[in-house]
């Protein structure tokens, strides 16, 4: 269905390699083929991002206009947003997905309107060489580097929000050329561990075990052994949430900061400073959330980048498996507390806000230093 709707709008769909074509001003020109539009909707409903052309989205043959971006969009978000709805259903409690539900709503919703506002505003410090002096002057039109007119600033910003919010790593823009704040919202996106709706089962239970944390909180601030689907989260488990909410950021922070006092791996960055930390932190961060993803400007076809990226993939991507399961297990074999007038309820608005703390504050309070000296002192200082 979707790949007959970007047909219709101008994406490629055909059995031919390439062709040799006449263009307008009578210059030849090689036109590449193939299977695009049904390769593009597989691509973002299956959420693996990688495109037929390097410039991924951003290419007209896979993403001709707006309304076809739009699409893809909504593609990319479809199921990972229903996985909360379908955990509702099986828990018998509809309210409890929607709980769920809200909480990656507001975070997915917020971070993209960082990233649309800051990229229609522009960058409002850009200082431009005239003939004898510098001069400040304002993007008219919004931060148009790195982005295709087709799309515009604003809906790009959405773009790059909605495909590191999930784990597609499909891009419609360079990241690399967003204003400071602007790139920070899907780098922030990614270290969320992408539950906001997250990839297709993986953000579900992600945000699972940040609610497991939120009772636990709440049951201490209640003085009640804290509960989760009549289920009691006790001491075994909240050491393995620890330790899945710990493993990835342990990786990727190790990783930059290594990278960054090494002279080789500083010679694989464009840019160096806030922003090159930025570079850094950012290609560990997707490699490790599983998103794929690239802010660009990174040459990480290097032995150090391969070896370590490997390594932080192999991380988060199988490690984390291992204590998901665990607590899977262990609380699986529990049976159910019937609820009583102490009984912290999950399926309300209070949790789903409570839920939504807990995420902020503890990313926060584990990725503050690194999001302050990359994308915020470049923000600060304006050298951008």
């Amino acid at each position: 269905m979707f790949t007959f709707v970007l047909v219709s709008q101008g994406a490629v769909q055909n059995f031919h390699a390439a062709r040799t074509v006449t263009t307008v001003t009578g210059q030849t020109q090689t036109v590449p083929g193939g299977p695009i539009a049904s390769q593009e909707a597989i691509k973002e409903i299956g959420e693996n991002g990688g495109g037929p052309f390097n410039a991924n989205s951003a290419h007209p043959f896979e993403n001709p206009n707006p309304i076809t971006n739009t699409l893809e969009i909504w593609m990319l978000l479809a199921i990972p947003f229903a996985f909360p709805w379908m955990f509702g259903k099986m828990a018998g409690n509809v309210k409890q997905g929607i709980a769920v539900l809200s909480a990656m709503f507001v975070l997915w919703f917020a971070i993209s309107m960082v990233a649309m506002i800051f990229e229609a505003n522009g960058n409002p410090k850009l200082t431009v060489a005239g003939a004898n002096q510098k001069v400040t002057a304002t993007q008219s039109g919004g931060n148009m580097e790195g982005k295709e007119v087709r799309f515009g600033p604003a809906a790009s910003g959405l773009f790059a929000s909605s495909t590191t919010g999930t784990s597609t790593g499909a891009i419609d823009a360079q990241h690399d050329s967003f204003t400071p704040i602007g790139g920070a919202a899907p780098l922030v996106n990614i270290m969320l561990g992408e539950v906001d709706p997250g990839g297709t089962g993986s953000g579900l239970y992600g945000m699972l075990l940040f609610a497991l944390l939120s009772v636990f909180i709440a049951g201490l601030m209640v003085g009640r052994t804290p509960e989760y689907l009549g289920k009691k989260i006790q001491g075994p488990e909240m050491k393995l949430v620890v330790l899945y909410i710990l493993l990835v950021p342990v990786a990727i922070l190790c990783f930059s900061a290594i990278s960054v006092v090494m002279h080789s791996s500083l010679n694989s960055l464009e840019n160096h400073g806030p922003h090159g930390l930025t570079e850094m932190t950012y290609a560990f961060t997707s490699m490790a959330n599983n998103n794929g993803s690239a802010f660009g400007g990174l040459t990480g076809n290097t032995v150090w980048f391969n070896t370590t990226g490997a390594a932080v993939m192999l991380i988060g991507r199988f490690l984390l498996m291992i204590p998901v399961l665990a607590i899977a297990g262990s609380v699986g074999r529990k049976q159910p507390t019937p609820p009583s007038a102490g009984t912290f309820p999950t399926n309300t608005p209070l949790f789903a806000a409570l839920l939504t703390g807990v995420v902020v504050i503890v990313v926060g309070l584990t990725y503050f230093p690194v999001v302050a000296l990359g994308p915020v002192v470049e923000h600060l200082v304006g050298k951008f």
